[in-house]
């Protein structure tokens, strides 16, 4: 690896690029949703975070081993495999974003020498090829956001060590309907700031209707209201905050496993671990592993 700093590293020419992005409304900023994020982010959701990583890796902890956190966007997942004692590595292309995960370092492993954070793009080879190689690359729902996700998922691979370990999601492909998601996933990026949560609010509620219309049917209406208000998934992640990143999350690319397989089968990966059943517009989740 990289040797390790105490600040977070900002890539000036990511930050203007991300922002000529982000003007030109063809991209979402995930980071402002992030920094939001972090105000409701307690000792539970950290728990269920480090927890949900642990499980899918099958692994009781990290220690000894390096990690590689491919846009780390609030920096949730980078705290959990430092709680399990691995040497982490973060970067993310969103400036907000490498704020929040320093943030996040700040406040539970102050100047730890074991966690670096920079600023950096998965689609710039040189840099990733700056970086070496790691036991373990991790990037959540992330790829399929950079505009060139296959290149993405190619360049994330090569940082795998011998017998190391991806672990990727990625969106299902779900063909018209996915189609549909990404002119909405456009449009939100498009409009003025002060539309954008109308927006996000106005395309969640054929969804939100049907939520409660089973809460009702089961005979309990209130559980809907519940439901909302004691939000936590299994990656210990925010009701709202996850509405506004799916809706706004843009660029927007899709693939199936058997794509995901095949991609990485031709590249020496072999599928350790894996969640697609069901998973609708959500993501795939897979684990390869990189034989010796």
């Amino acid at each position: 690896m990289t040797s390790i700093s105490t600040k977070a590293v900002l890539n000036n020419d990511a930050a203007i690029q991300h922002a000529d992005e982000v003007r030109r409304g063809e991209r979402f900023e995930f980071g402002k949703n992030w920094s939001a994020f972090l105000k409701v982010l307690d000792k539970d959701r950290i728990e269920r975070a480090t927890r949900s990583l642990a499980e899918m890796l099958e692994v009781e902890n990290l220690e000894g081993r390096t990690f590689l956190d491919i846009g780390s966007g609030s920096g949730l997942f980078s705290l959990a495999a430092r709680r399990l004692g691995a040497r982490v590595f973060s970067f993310d292309f969103d400036t907000n974003s490498v704020a929040c995960t320093t943030e996040l370092r700040r406040r539970y492993f102050t100047d730890d020498p074991n966690w670096t954070v920079e600023q950096g793009s998965v689609l710039d080879a040189d840099y990733m090829n700056s970086l070496g190689k790691f036991d373990i690359v991790y990037s959540w729902g992330v790829l399929h956001h950079t505009g060139e996700m296959w290149k993405a998922l190619a360049n994330a691979g090569d940082r795998v060590a011998n017998g190391g370990s991806l672990f990727i999601a990625i969106y299902n492909d779900t063909g018209s309907q996915a189609a549909r998601w990404r002119w909405i996933k456009s449009t939100y990026c498009r409009l003025p700031g002060s539309l954008k949560s109308p927006f996000a609010v106005l395309v969640s509620i054929p969804e939100e209707v049907k939520r409660f219309a089973s809460f009702t049917v089961k005979g309990k209406p209130f559980g809907y209201f519940e439901h909302w208000r004691n939000y936590r998934n299994a990656r210990g992640m925010n009701r709202w905050h996850d509405i506004v990143d799916w809706v706004g999350g843009y660029p927007y690319e899709v693939a199936g496993p058997s794509a995901l397989f095949e991609f990485f089968k031709l590249r020496g990966f072999v599928v350790a671990a894996m969640k697609c059943d069901n998973v609708g517009l959500g993501c795939n989740e897979m684990v390869f592993k990189l034989t010796d």
